[in-house]
């Protein structure tokens, strides 16, 4: 029977821990006086947690021996509090394990919800496309269930905002959402909002990899960033459409939906090559930000390290995604 999977950020001070976790990173250091010691910030779909020092009687003695970033490792140690922090302390040496004997999906975050549920949300929205065209250039991405596979397991960064097995998913279905009522509110093209919001990340699948090491940028997200490759991507399937004989946009029409992509980000600083010259593609990229900063605070203010005391006020040390800011829980429900 497989090992329970460790909840690592409901543990309480004092749990004792001894399972498998990876390796997320591992930070080697030296004392004022020269003596390296090592920390090790162990990992599952749960969360993360940093291991107290490994001083250099300990490394001596191989403690972290094979423990690079990535290796899989059986760890085990009680948790300490350490400055208003949970740390691991470690009682034995780590043990590197077979990762072939591993299943990856254990060992990296994952969206709370089911994709499958996800999944129905963001088909309901796009069957509401009214334009034949659109419709059918959605099509070309959305109906194929291998992209729809590669979709579903990537996420939406490698260390920001929905950065989870299926945050691309999510993030999408969010934009799509917030996309689509800001379109009513405004007067704006529904279905342009729409399949903008589900075209302009499409990049991601070829931008990031999912490794041991954990999210990645593959060589072409490094060269080209996701919002060109999402350009490249789809001029790619609708010369394939038309290599069929079906041409499914005119080309002012294509033109539209490569601005939509290459402006979703708002500005060149950013990573957007153009800034947005249409009201669908500045409702895009406002909602393609409101999914992301919400989920920048929604995500802090889940952090157990932050609250740790038990405060209305969060410890904004560390949370370096919304500026380090006090955010506040708040002590009452409105049921």
């Amino acid at each position: 029977m497989a090992e329970p999977l460790l909840d690592l950020p409901a543990l309480d001070v004092g749990a004792t821990v001894q399972h498998a976790l990876r390796v997320a990173d591992r930070i080697e250091r030296q004392t004022g006086a020269g003596d390296p010691f090592v920390i090790l910030t162990l990992a599952n779909a749960t969360g993360a947690i940093d291991t107290e020092p490994i001083w250099a009687n300990l490394l001596a003695e191989r403690w972290a021996d094979g423990a690079e970033r990535g290796a899989a490792v059986q760890a085990i140690g009680q948790v300490a509090l350490y400055r208003g922090k949970r740390q691991l302390k470690l009682t034995r040496p780590v043990r590197v394990l077979p990762r072939e004997q591993l299943d990856l999906a254990d060992f990296l975050p994952r969206i709370a919800e089911e994709p499958a549920r996800v999944w129905e949300k963001l088909d309901e929205i796009r069957r509401g496309v009214r334009s034949p065209r659109l419709a059918r250039v959605l099509g070309l991405f959305f109906d194929d269930e291998e992209f729809r596979l590669e979709f579903e397991r990537t996420p939406a960064s490698v260390n920001a905002h929905h950065c989870r097995v299926g945050g691309l998913l999510l993030h999408v279905w969010e934009v799509a959402y917030i996309g689509r009522a800001m379109a009513r509110a405004m007067r704006a093209s529904e279905d342009l909002v729409i399949a903008g919001a589900l075209l302009h990340d499409i990049g991601k699948v070829e931008a990031y990899g999912i490794e041991w090491e954990g999210f990645v940028r593959t060589p072409a997200g490094h060269l080209l960033e996701h919002v060109v490759l999402g350009s490249m991507m789809l001029d790619r399937r609708l010369a394939r459409a038309a290599a069929r004989g079906e041409e499914v946009l005119t080309a002012s029409q294509r033109l539209e939906l490569q601005h939509l992509i290459l402006s979703h980000h708002g500005k060149q600083e950013f990573g957007s090559p153009v800034r947005p010259l249409t009201v669908e593609a500045e409702i895009l990229h406002r909602a393609d930000d409101a999914s992301a900063k919400a989920a920048d605070v929604t995500e802090a203010i889940g952090d157990v390290d932050a609250f740790r005391d038990g405060g209305e006020f969060g410890d904004g040390r560390g949370l370096w995604r919304v500026d380090r800011r006090r955010l506040w829980r708040r002590p009452h429900d409105w049921d």
